[in-house]
């Protein structure tokens, strides 16, 4: 029963980042594919005053990890960029340009 429970967790690894906690887990899906959930995790107070914690989880599947990994190192890049010229202004000309050529067709049945 516990192998038919823990069959698609891979790996896990957590990392404290202030307030917050990010847990990654790798998992496998019945067909034996890999993908990566990463879930933000925040201790919140209600009015009562006990705690509980508020969850945001995001899911990335192997067609998606190169992509993923190229957006995220271009805006860590970009981050640094900004931090040695102390410019923080959006830069329109840029953002208009990569929104005309992004399309998404979703549809939330799709989901």
């Amino acid at each position: 029963m516990e192998d038919v429970m823990n069959r698609d967790e891979i790996f896990s690894k957590a990392v404290r980042a202030g307030k917050r906690t990010y847990f990654f887990d790798v998992k496998s899906t019945r067909g034996n594919d890999l993908y990566l959930t990463v879930t933000e995790s925040k201790k919140r107070y209600n009015d009562n005053g006990d705690f509980y914690f508020e969850k945001h989880k995001l899911f990335l599947y192997k067609e998606d990890f190169d992509k993923f990994k190229d957006g995220f190192e271009e805006a860590l890049a970009k981050i640094e960029e900004l931090k040695a010229t102390g410019n923080y202004k959006a830069d329109d000309e840029t953002y208009s340009e990569k929104k005309e050529n992004y399309s998404a067709d979703v549809q939330f049945e799709d989901l």
